[in-house]
């Protein structure tokens, strides 16, 4: 679900886009060896069925961008319809994850942020996971309990990071909460920008594999504003 608000811009700025990179290369990474690995967690309610259509190529460029670092594994999770919350097996292979995100349909629902946080929890307590991303635009839930939730994701080195299409304002504080929280960042993005969005997720992938070298390295390699904001990291 989402609340439409046409008023609100919701475009990132120059400097919120910095300010999420710098947050990124200040998040410690939990390192044991192996590939990164990272819970991709997203909305599917009806409201996002276009944003899911785009995360299918965004998957594939966070694959390609770690490749050379060692590789990455990632976990779906998605909420959908009524109380439907589900997650794949963890995988390495960017074409296996294509085929289970485009085997799914968005419907209409309530958001499930809470299932997220808590699976992100249990996940940790089985083995290393280096970061959890999510992918929404609206939150209907207590924000008490989320916020008891990414504490203890916190506590536990996974950090969370959201990325917001819209500026839903309810949402935004939400999400800027549980990001600081569990020691993540948030960042706005456009749905007319799908660009900006796969090169700022492709940033926390690269990040989650091999740190901020890893990082600075993708900004160099990547050019344009991204280019120039990862740049400003060494100055933040």
């Amino acid at each position: 679900m989402t609340r439409d608000n046409k008023e609100i811009q919701s475009t990132a700025s120059d400097g919120e886009v910095a300010a999420f990179l710098r947050q990124v290369a200040a998040t410690p990474v939990r390192r044991a060896g192996g590939r990164g690995r990272l819970i991709f967690a997203m909305d599917a309610t009806a409201s996002r069925e276009p944003t899911w259509d785009r995360a299918s190529e965004i998957q594939a460029a966070m694959f390609a961008e770690t490749r050379d670092l060692g590789g990455l594994e990632v976990q779906l999770a998605w909420y959908r319809g009524f109380r439907e919350f589900e997650t794949s097996p963890w995988c390495a292979d960017a074409g296996e994850l294509l085929a289970r995100m485009t085997r799914v349909t968005c419907a209409g629902g309530l958001t499930q942020i809470a299932r997220v946080l808590r699976h992100a929890e249990a996940e940790a307590g089985r083995g290393r996971v280096n970061a959890l991303v999510f992918v929404g635009d609206c939150m209907e839930e207590s924000r008490d309990e989320l916020a008891g939730i990414a504490g203890r994701l916190g506590l536990l080195g996974v950090p969370g990071f959201f990325f917001q299409e819209g500026r839903d304002p309810v949402a935004e504080q939400a999400f800027r909460e549980l990001a600081r929280l569990s020691g993540g960042a948030w960042c706005p993005f456009d749905s007319r920008s799908p660009e900006l969005l796969r090169d700022l997720l492709s940033a926390v992938a690269v990040f989650a594999t091999g740190g901020r070298p890893a990082l600075e390295a993708f900004g160099r390699r990547r050019g344009g504003a991204v280019r120039q904001l990862t740049h400003q990291l060494g100055n933040g």
